[in-house]
Formats: C-alpha cells, structure tokens, sequence
C-alpha cells in the first residue's frame, strides 16, 4: 500500500501562502482591468460668476442647468453650484500720489459712498498708496472705523504712485486666508510710477485671486481749458493748473491717460470685475449695483482632469443658457494637483 509523504507543517504553510497570494495579486489585476482607473482627488476650482441683462441688472434665479462650464474649450461637468447670499469681504484702495491732490475729496467721496452700501455683516478694509502702500485699518464691519481710515487718507509727500503694488499686496497677503466672497475698489487716476510688481505679474495673479476687481478711473490730465478733474482750476499748492494748447506735451499726456485706462480696463476684465470712470452720472448708483452682484453672483466649480494638472494655465469659459445675456467671470486657473 503506497503512502503519501507526509509534509512538513512549515513547508505546507509557505505553500498555502504562496497559492494564496498569487490568487489575490490575479484578483486583483483582473478587477483592476475591469474598473475604471483610480483617479487622485484633485483641489476644485471655483469659478465665480454674474449674471446680468442689457441694462447691467443682477439676473436672479439661475440654475446649474442654465450653466455650461468649459475648460480649453471642453465642457466640464459642474461638481458645485451655490447661489446663496455671503457677506462680503471688500478692500478700498485710495490713490493719494500727488497726481491725485485735485481728485482726492471726490476719491474720498466715492470711498464713503460705497462704504455706506455694505450691510452689517459684510467687512471692509481701506489702504492708500503712493510712494508706499499705506493699509488704513483692517477687515472689520464698523463704518464708523473705516469711515474714519478714508478722512484719514492723505497726499503722499514725495513722488510715486505703486498701484500694482497695493493691488498685489491685498491678492497676496490680505485676501490670502480670506474665503467668501471678496472684491477690490480701486479708486486711482491708474498712472503707476514705482511698483516693484509688474504689469502681467499683477494680471496673472489678479486672474487667480477669486476677488473681482472694480476700478473706477479719475482723469488728473491738465485739460484744454485749465481745469483738473472735477473742476478744479488750481494744481498742487494752489498753483493754477497751466493752460495746455497743445503739443507734445498734450499728446504724452492724453497717451499716459489712455494707457492708464487701459490698463485698469484689464485689470477689471481679467477678475470678472468691471471698469468705470468717475464722470459716469451717478457713480453712489454704481455703488450700489456692484456691492449687489457681488452679494449674489453665482459660485461655480469644478475637478479639473488629473491629466492636465501640469502647473500651467489653462482657459475657462462660462456660457449661460438664456438669451440676451452677459456672463462675466473668471477666465483662467492654474493646474496645480492637491496635496
């Protein structure tokens, strides 16, 4: 009668595991084969947006289906969708270089004006800059405290305007740890003499900061009949303002203000802001129509493909399914994977 050798209990053991494990790695890889790939958690990327008629008025009631959301020219699937109202978080930025001395009361005026549309919750700090970007006070609700920060705003006393500065210093630093909603008023002649931060550095961070940006534009150009902006017939000093009949002077002069408008003009556009001058016929009802789509825009968002998580920038455009429509909102991110 033939016997089976008996085997050793440690051998059988590694047997066992061996066939056990050669099971579970097949399993594995044949589950592996049939499901779709594992994809890494990628950070969302929030794109905010408002909605408005011919008329400019906030369009209320929207739905994540009037939305198309595209990235590179690709609609993307919309992962969040928020409409709900936010307090705001605002900074004021006040121009005091010396270009500004005629303006400065109606910079001044603006600033207050806009304060007063900011309801209880909603939180606000005001900076001016010159030579030196100079931050008043910080995020609070108290209008008694910020209207106190702009009386207290003054003319710089030597020269230099650093608006790409100020602008930087509240994407960067101020607004870095602030989430909700946020936004920028800029009140400046836009004429920047002395920043360290350049022209498409400031752009490219304002494209991703998630805070609009709303420049209000005031001509300090010395114009035909001797008057500075707002009427005013004397300069720095007291010093009429000379008469300007012409010239080269005239022409750097209208081309200075031309690049300045400009360059306010984008850097409204590219924050899904808006760009305003100060001789619009009522600027405190402009006011008011900012701080109310600021309230209300809707908020957006979506998992980019990990594929394109690459660090560069890629386009985003939003189309809303309704006719005579405009959608302004943010129009870039930059594809960076999460941690």
């Amino acid at each position: 009668m033939l016997t089976r050798p008996r085997v050793p209990f440690p051998l059988l053991a590694i047997w066992l595991l061996l066939a056990f494990g050669v099971g579970t790695v097949a399993s594995l890889a044949q589950k592996a084969s049939n499901d779709d790939p594992i994809k890494v958690r990628t950070t969302l990327v929030s794109v905010p947006a408002v909605v408005s008629d011919r008329q400019e008025r906030y369009i209320a009631g929207l739905k994540a289906a009037d939305f198309k959301l595209y990235e590179d020219g690709i609609e993307q699937s919309i992962s969040f969708f928020e409409t709900t109202e936010e307090p705001l978080n605002v900074a004021v930025l006040l121009d005091t270089s010396l270009s500004t001395r005629p303006v400065l009361d109606d910079i001044k005026k603006s600033a207050k004006d806009f304060i007063k549309e900011l309801r209880t919750k909603d939180r606000a700090m005001v900076l001016s800059f010159d030579y030196d970007v100079h931050p008043l006070n910080p995020l609070t609700s108290d209008h008694k405290l910020l209207e106190h920060a702009i009386k207290s705003a003054e003319i710089g006393h030597r020269a230099g305007t650093v608006l790409r500065d100020a602008v930087a210093e509240v994407v960067n630093r101020e607004f870095k740890t602030v989430s909700g909603r946020k936004a920028i008023v800029v009140l400046t002649d836009g004429k920047d003499h002395g920043s360290r931060v350049t022209e498409n550095d400031l752009l490219d961070a304002a494209a991703e900061s998630g805070a609009m940006i709303y420049s209000v534009y005031y001509d300090t150009g010395l114009l035909q009949n001797g008057r500075g902006a707002g009427g005013n017939r004397r300069g720095r000093w007291g010093r009429p303002f000379p008469r300007v009949q012409g010239g080269r002077r005239r022409e750097r002069m209208e081309r200075r203000n031309d690049d300045a408008r400009e360059f306010l003009g984008r850097l409204a556009d590219v924050s899904a802001g808006r760009f305003y001058e100060s001789e619009v016929t009522d600027l405190k009802k402009t006011f008011k129509l900012i701080a109310e789509e600021l309230r209300h825009q809707y908020q957006l968002g979506f998992y980019p493909d990990n594929k394109k998580l690459d660090g560069q920038v890629h386009a985003l455009r939003v189309q809303v399914l309704r006719p005579d429509v405009a959608v302004r909102a943010r129009r870039t991110y930059t594809a960076i994977r999460a941690d």
